[in-house]
C-alpha cells in the first residue's frame, strides 16, 4: 500500500463508510464532505463500490429484511488505506510548502 494512491473519489467514499451507509447516502455525504466540489454519478459510485468489495477494503452489511438499500462498511484493511493515503497527502503538502514558502 506504501505507492498507493487513491482518487479523491475513492478517498471520499472511504471516509464516507467509517459508519454504515447505503449508496445514496454516500453520495450526499461526498458532496457534502468535499463542500460540493466532489458530486458522483451512480455509475461511478457502485463502479468503485465493486472495486473496493474486491479489493477488502469495505464490506456490505447483511440486509435487514425487506430493505433494499445495501449498506457498506469500511474494513480494516480500508482504513489501513485511507491512513496511508493520508500520510501520502500530508507529505504532499508539507513538500509544496516548502518550496512555495509555507505562506499558502
Amino acid at each position: 500500500m506504501a505507492n498507493l494512491a487513491l482518487t479523491e473519489a475513492v478517498y471520499y467514499i472511504l471516509l464516507s463508510l467509517m459508519k454504515p451507509m447505503h449508496g445514496y447516502g454516500i453520495m450526499q455525504n461526498v458532496e457534502a464532505l468535499s463542500g460540493g466540489r466532489v458530486r458522483l454519478a451512480a455509475g461511478t459510485l457502485y463502479g468503485a463500490i465493486n472495486t473496493l468489495l474486491e479489493k477488502g477494503w469495505i464490506t456490505a452489511l447483511p440486509g435487514s429484511g425487506d430493505s433494499r438499500k445495501k449498506e457498506y462498511r469500511i474494513t480494516d484493511t480500508g482504513k489501513k488505506a485511507v491512513e496511508t493515503e493520508i500520510i501520502r497527502l500530508q507529505e504532499l503538502l508539507e513538500n509544496g510548502r516548502k518550496i512555495m514558502g509555507g505562506d499558502l
